[in-house]
């Protein structure tokens, strides 16, 4: 009885173990890919500034209508 009960420990333990390791790769993989996601769209913002007409041109073109 001691012995099948050290095996169920066991394999409990392993699971655990699993699950743990499962979590943390999961949550690795979501964070990575927030991370870069939110440094894609700097980029993005950063590149639009900069085709974006200064503001003297916009009230220019504003002023006759």
């Amino acid at each position: 009885a001691g012995d099948e009960r050290s095996l169920y420990i066991m394999r409990v333990v392993q699971i655990a173990v699993m699950c743990v390791l499962a979590l943390t790769v999961v949550f690795g993989i979501f964070f990575l890919g927030c991370n870069l996601l939110i440094k894609s769209e700097g980029m993005i913002n950063f590149l639009v500034k900069d085709r974006r007409p200064s503001k003297e041109v916009e009230a220019v073109v504003v002023g006759p209508y």
